[in-house]
């Protein structure tokens, strides 16, 4: 199966990209080893030049090389060039900062914040009052992301080490949450809405670019540790993961962006990414 989208990218991490966690496992994945797993994979990206998250690297089971021949991510548009020469990875699916409305003096998280390139143009966006945070639980993204705010002499941006399932951020404290295709990778994806909608505050809004399925995605994919890290495998039907945003708490939910992938060989799912807005809405007054 080969997947076409209107943009291609070619780009891979090169001999780290292959690891020996491609085949398929034989039994039910457990959370830590999913975690563990794409820990991994993304510290083996930080610390290369290039992507995996996409086309097929030459490596990985016959399942790997049909669902991977494909770039997911999307080109960020009249966005300052050092930014992107020193943080874009080519691993998101969206550009969620283009619709995040953003003002100055806001708070805004960026949930799996890679390299940093969503956090630095949040940073710009909400100017020197405001402060854009970058949460990631790998230790060598976020070494990378310290160097690129150093490298691009951004003051008001920091990085945290955290889990998206139980953030280390205060309850009502952001006024945005932004993030690219990374809550596909996230086993408890009820948990992980559960706690944006926490760390909300009241009135606000988060916009999330991710991989969706069209359809329900086989046990066997389910199982391959190289398609949870290629965004793939942990891709939730599309009407079920906006129930789940609902079922969270959040409301005016509405999808910025569609772009569906198309898959040969008969497979019996479908792949597609979505920028989707929600708000958390104040509560109601009474009386009103």
């Amino acid at each position: 199966m080969t997947m076409h989208s209107e943009t291609e990218k070619t780009s891979c991490c090169g001999p780290t990209c292959c690891s020996d966690e491609n085949e398929v496992q034989s039994h039910a994945i457990t959370e830590d080893e999913l975690k563990d797993s794409i820990r991994a994979k993304y510290g083996q990206i930080a610390e290369a030049a290039g992507s995996c998250c996409g086309p097929n690297c030459g490596c990985g089971s016959e399942t790997d090389e049909q669902v991977l021949n494909v770039m997911m991510n999307d080109k960020y548009a009249s966005v300052d060039q050092q930014i992107i020469d020193a943080a874009d990875l080519g691993l998101g699916c969206g550009t969620p900062t283009a619709f995040a409305d953003m003002e100055e003096g806001m708070r805004v998280l960026d949930l799996g914040s890679g390299a940093g390139i969503d956090v630095f143009l949040a940073a710009k966006a909400v100017g020197p009052t405001g402060k854009a945070i970058g949460l990631d639980m790998t230790d060598e993204m976020l070494k990378r992301a310290r160097a690129n705010k150093a490298k691009l002499g951004i003051t008001n941006a920091e990085f945290w080490k955290g889990e998206i399932e139980d953030m280390p951020v205060e309850s009502d404290s952001i006024d945005r949450i932004i993030s690219n295709c990374v809550i596909n990778l996230v086993p408890d994806k009820r948990k992980a809405f559960s706690e944006m909608f926490r760390v909300l505050k009241s009135g606000g809004r988060f916009t999330i670019s991710d991989i969706v399925s069209i359809g329900q995605i086989p046990a066997d994919v389910r199982k391959d540790l190289e398609l949870w890290a290629g965004c793939v495998a942990g891709a939730l039907d599309k009407e079920e993961y906006l129930q789940i945003v609902r079922d969270a708490g959040f409301t005016n939910l509405k999808l910025e962006k569609e772009k569906s992938f198309s898959l040969e060989k008969n497979m019996s799912f479908g792949i597609e990414s979505i920028t989707l807005t929600a708000d958390k809405c104040p509560p109601s007054v009474k009386g009103q």
